[in-house]
């Protein structure tokens, strides 16, 4: 019920700002038309339609991407004005891209004007809309019947989550009693007294009174002898929801599906949307291949030097974890001595950490290893293993398979995303982050995964990368 009206929200919000766009470029034209600059402005049809459609279509993509239609009735006018600003400013950035793709003749005037009017309208809508939709929910939403089966802490913890809903027009008719919770109180105090009704009333319940849903908040060992009440609201329509924290400190995510004629159950603690993970992957390839062609002279360079430099392959592979614990070959330009992995014995005391292999001024370096790994250019390889699928561009970092080996339990979640070029650790210290910090880092990635969130880590990475900074 919640989610589809919070769909609903979203596909409104959606088309007001097609509206509100269609809005801003019309005054900003008109506008500009009316300045009589010394530059004559005009758009053919064709150039208005191009223009126009794709700035609405874009504000509307781009809100739906940052998940600016979740946030509609945000409480923080700090939020609304930061997501606005966020949203036209990608916009503005697709527009000038277009106009430059095209060549169109257009003014820098209209566009600003049109940017800002696009900003200052939705911002305004907003601040408006944040306040009118809990006022529309009350006097114009239509009101929901909800009856409890349950009493015990589970069906309280549920009835006050519902009470949260009230004002946007949820009721709670009472509760149902199972034969198991007799003798059971007449009446019960969540947020407002509801009456307690034996589980066998509800038949009689479903002819008489407008029901819409039947929440079931039993525990798990229960469900089965319920079976007869759920099909009775199957019978009649009446939607059923089974509360389903039978494992109150598990965080993932959950969703249900069906397989066949069995449905399951699904929990997941890593980021499952197949549509936004496939997102991610095109971006990836786009990404590698475009790096791979313009970093083409740079590649080549790196290979020479690592060659006149010391004897043995340009190439280091080596063999990670990748996804969910696959085994894959990882490349590098090879910093490090021809037979580097045969001494490490030599080195381990060394060592700073106590899982990962970290050595300060490691002694097996060639002499170019160190510049190539102040400034991350042995890693460049690793575009390869991006374009093969073994890697993303931004992900947690591939382990050697003894690292993973030695992991805490919790920390073995970082392998259910597909490993990264860079990652949170790699702009926040990078070397000089601690293994537990690190890890931490990796599962604050997982559980905050969003496609703005690797743009935001990849646009960090470049600078700090150049900068040479937190390399050992």
């Amino acid at each position: 019920m919640f989610g589809s009206a919070q769909r609903k929200l979203k596909i409104l919000f959606g088309l007001s700002d097609l509206l509100l766009t269609a809005l801003a470029f019309t005054v900003a034209y008109s506008i500009r038309r009316w300045l009589q600059l010394d530059h004559e402005f005009f758009l053919t049809p064709e150039q208005s339609i191009i223009v126009l459609g794709f700035s609405s279509l874009t504000s509307v993509i781009t809100g739906y991407w940052l998940n600016v239609y979740g946030k509609v009735d945000a409480e923080h006018v700090r939020v609304i004005l930061t997501d606005s600003f966020r949203q036209t400013g990608y916009c503005a950035i697709a527009l000038v891209l277009l106009v430059y793709a095209l060549r169109l003749e257009t003014s820098r005037i209209f566009l600003f004007t049109f940017v800002f009017l696009s900003w200052f309208l939705l911002v305004c809508f907003r601040l408006i809309a944040r306040k009118l939709i809990p006022v529309v929910r009350r006097k114009f939403g239509v009101l929901r019947y909800v009856l409890i089966v349950g009493l015990g802490d589970r069906a309280l913890r549920l009835a006050e989550n519902l009470e949260t809903f009230h004002d946007q027009g949820l009721r709670i008719l009472g509760f149902l009693a199972c034969p198991e919770d007799q003798p059971a109180p007449s009446t019960i105090f969540v947020g407002h007294r509801y009456t307690v009704f034996p589980l066998d009333a509800l038949p009689e319940m479903l002819r008489k009174h407008v029901i819409d849903e039947v929440h079931f908040a039993v525990e798990s060992d229960r469900l089965p002898s319920l079976e007869d009440v759920l099909l009775s609201c199957d019978d009649e329509g009446v939607t059923s929801r089974i509360a389903v924290d039978f494992f109150p400190h598990v965080n993932s995510q959950m969703a249900l599906e069906r397989i066949g004629a069995t449905p399951l159950l699904k929990f997941s603690a890593a980021p499952d949307d197949e549509v936004l993970l496939l997102v991610k992957r095109v971006i990836d390839l786009v990404l590698a291949v475009v790096a791979t062609i313009l970093l083409s002279p740079v590649l080549a360079l790196v290979a020479l030097l690592v060659k006149l430099t010391s004897p043995g392959p340009v190439i280091f592979k080596q063999t990670r974890c990748g996804l969910n614990g696959r085994m894959f070959t990882f490349y590098k330009f090879r910093s490090m001595v021809q037979n580097a992995e045969a001494r490490m014995h030599e080195v381990a005391h060394l060592n700073a950490r106590d899982v990962a292999t970290k050595i300060k001024n490691d002694p097996r370096l060639t002499p170019v290893g160190g510049l190539l790994r102040r400034f991350s250019l042995d890693e460049l390889p690793q575009l390869f293993n991006v374009v093969r699928g073994d890697m993303a561009i931004v992900g947690p970092r591939p382990a050697i398979p003894g690292e993973v080996a030695q992991y805490k339990r919790w920390q073995r979640r970082r392998l259910r995303m597909r490993p990264g070029l860079t990652c949170l650790w790699a702009v926040n210290g990078r070397d000089a982050v601690d293994f537990e910090t690190w890890m931490r880092m990796d599962m604050s990635y997982i559980d905050n995964w969003s496609l703005t969130l690797d743009a935001r880590i990849i646009l960090q990475t470049i600078p700090y990368v150049l900068s040479g900074k937190g390399a050992s």
